[in-house]
């Protein structure tokens, strides 16, 4: 059993200073924020990668965009993984540039042939560039584009089988989603393939008093989102599970006793 914790600038100094004993397996970072830091946070990440496995989450390959793949953005990232070890590079199966710019939000994409075509011959070719899978994740959406004619699930499993990609499941968007657009996220989990699924996220959510809820990362996991932890993981076998609290972060010691909290859960479970 493998748990993570995002890492965070908030508690970096003494997430490093205590990162030999704390009990996490493996943290992840977004390589866009570091790719030109150094100084203390740098030094201070590399002490925790002497003790801790390192994911890679990205936020702006826009796998799924309108726009050229960015290559001077892929020769830098793959010289940050190969530099700092990274087991995993994980992104969003979703796009945030268009033509003029970054957008500095996930957005969805229609779920249709020529989408799927698109989306597929890219993973490819960053697959191939980058030596190792990508793994994608779902991601929370909130409104569907008229031309869509497959289903989230359908278009998903569509991308992982002939793009030969893994899955970041993330179960708190599974949750929301399925809130949201009224569908069985048990239904869903039933239908994923085990082997693709290389790690799970959790995370917190709001509820709009409209009835909407909003994937915010900014608390606790709720009884929702555990359950469908647990049943994942009875489902698909254990698998590494990260923690994402990225708004509103509290101290360390809360993220901690979160995770443990959660450990616990699958524990008893178990």
């Amino acid at each position: 059993m493998s748990w993570g914790l995002g890492l965070r600038r908030e508690f970096l100094p003494e997430f490093a200073e205590r990162c030999a004993t704390l009990p996490v397996d493996f943290v992840e970072i977004a390589p866009e924020n570091w790719l030109d830091f150094g100084g203390p946070p740098a030094k201070d990440l590399q002490r925790v990668l002497e003790h801790k496995s390192l994911f890679c989450h990205g936020l702006s390959l826009s796998i799924a965009g309108p726009e050229p793949l960015n290559q001077a953005f892929l020769q830098r990232l793959r010289d940050f993984l190969r530099g700092h070890g990274a087991v995993v590079y994980s992104e969003h199966l979703a796009y945030c540039q268009d033509a003029q710019g970054y957008l500095h939000d996930l957005l969805p994409i229609p779920f249709h042939e020529q989408s799927l075509r698109w989306t597929v011959e890219r993973i490819g070719r960053v697959q191939d560039f980058l030596g190792q899978p990508l793994v994608l994740e779902n991601t929370a959406f909130y409104g569907c584009f008229p031309e869509s004619d497959r289903s989230e699930l359908d278009f998903l499993l569509a991308v992982l089988q002939e793009s030969g990609c893994e899955l970041l499941l993330d179960l708190n968007n599974l949750f929301v989603n399925s809130q949201n657009h009224h569908y069985s996220a048990g239904d869903f989990l039933a239908a994923l393939p085990a082997e693709r699924i290389r790690y799970y996220h959790v995370a917190g959510f709001y509820a709009h008093p409209k009835g909407w809820l909003i994937d915010t990362h900014d608390s606790g996991v709720s009884p929702e989102v555990s359950a469908l932890l647990r049943e994942a993981w009875q489902r698909f076998g254990p698998r590494p599970t990260l923690l994402e609290w990225d708004n509103d972060i509290p101290p360390l010691e809360i993220l901690l006793d979160e995770l443990q909290r959660l450990r616990h859960e699958i524990d008893d479970a178990a």
